[in-house]
């Protein structure tokens, strides 16, 4: 498939645009000590700047507004005005800190902003569980409830180095192309430029040694936000020209899968502990799988090549299953997978040390000198 200029446009701008501002940041955070201090429960163990999200949210807006020149962006005024409220609250969470409750509160007004003054709300389940046409109210409610869930979803996976803007590129990746091949130019303008911003992130924060940076609740926040509108486009919008077939629940649920099906485990984990689910622990797929490699790099590779198999998957079984079906199995696999690791990591534990000399003491002691540093 060529690419429209006007896609060329969005993605090399918006990689530039985060390429170019990220050392800028670094040098104010360093100036101004804006940096992510370390703490028991940190996979870092370095101090970093944590302001990405400023570079991302400034790449992905100029190159989507630039790139979107000759067409009428009016549909997009509403994520944006939501984007940009969930920029400042994950600024003054990176900056001074806010509680969970507060944060929860604005996501809950946002995603109602989005569902009702941006329309972006579920009317169909095609089939999940036997249900179809959904009403007004049931619409808005499962809309505001899977809004509110991919953003935290997003923020719970920046866990370690590359894997939540690692996820992103794969997400806007596959949305991005769906919606160029269905016709759907602006929200595929919306998609690379989204990518565009994070391949750049993605650079920094991976092989960055003196310009690593982390995108902070500032960067994750507005990723789960622009995520959670591009899936109820996807669910929603109706191909009419190309090979596109409608958007369905069980594809996005494969493209979204690693981390719904972490955070449905560890707030699983956390209440069956008597724990609010929001408490910070170090229970999620990434920290399990880091503690097995002992490096953020592979650990976040192995997991985005998971979720691209499984999205594969998805796409090859969907005209054969269903999409109803093909929703229960995801969701059976997903929790399959998610346990894997630990499975792997006890039974590393409970092999005799002179059995295999030191194996799992060393992936232990690496995962304490290495890391970076979130919930």
């Amino acid at each position: 498939m060529q690419l429209p200029f006007d896609i060329i446009i969005s993605l090399t701008l918006s990689f530039l645009i985060v390429y170019l501002i990220i050392p800028k940041i670094i040098k104010v955070s360093n100036i101004k000590k804006l940096f992510d201090v370390p703490n028991h429960r940190s996979a870092a163990k370095h101090v970093v700047p944590t302001l990405g999200g400023i570079a991302i949210l400034a790449g992905f807006s100029i190159s989507t507004i630039v790139a979107s020149n000759s067409l009428n962006i009016n549909e997009l005024k509403q994520m944006f005005a939501a984007v940009i409220a969930m920029f400042l609250i994950g600024l003054r969470d990176d900056l001074i800190g806010l509680s969970a409750k507060k944060k929860f509160f604005v996501q809950i007004g946002v995603a109602l902003y989005l569902v009702i003054m941006g329309s972006y709300r579920f009317t169909n389940l095609h089939g999940i569980f036997g249900v179809n046409e959904i009403g007004y109210i049931v619409g808005i409610i499962l809309s505001v409830i899977a809004i509110i869930g991919i953003i935290n979803a997003i923020n719970l996976i920046d866990g370690i180095d590359g894997l939540a803007s690692g996820v992103s590129i794969l997400i806007s990746v596959v949305y991005g192309f769906w919606f160029l091949n269905a016709g759907d130019v602006i929200y595929a303008i919306t998609c690379f430029s989204l990518t565009g911003s994070l391949i750049a992130f993605f650079m920094y924060n991976v092989f960055g040694k003196a310009n690593k940076i982390f995108m902070g609740d500032t960067g994750s926040l507005i990723l789960g936000t622009i995520i959670a509108v591009l899936t109820i486009r996807f669910n929603e919008f109706i191909p009419e020209k190309g090979n596109a077939e409608q958007g369905l629940p069980a594809i996005s649920l494969a493209i979204l899968i690693v981390p719904i099906i972490d955070t449905i485990r560890v707030f699983s984990i956390r209440i069956m502990q008597g724990k609010s689910p929001f408490t910070p622990d170090m229970n999620h797929i990434h920290h399990i799988v880091l503690k097995l490699t002992g490096n953020h790099f592979t650990s976040s590779l192995i997991i985005i090549s998971v979720n691209a198999l499984l999205i594969l998957l998805a796409l090859s079984l969907i005209s054969i299953i269903g999409n109803g079906y093909l929703f229960i199995l995801l969701l059976i696999t997903g929790f399959i997978l998610a346990y894997i690791p630990s499975w792997i990591l006890r039974f590393q534990n409970k092999r005799p040390v002179n059995s295999d000399p030191t194996k799992s003491i060393y992936a232990l002691s690496v995962f304490t000198k290495k890391g970076k540093r979130k919930s």
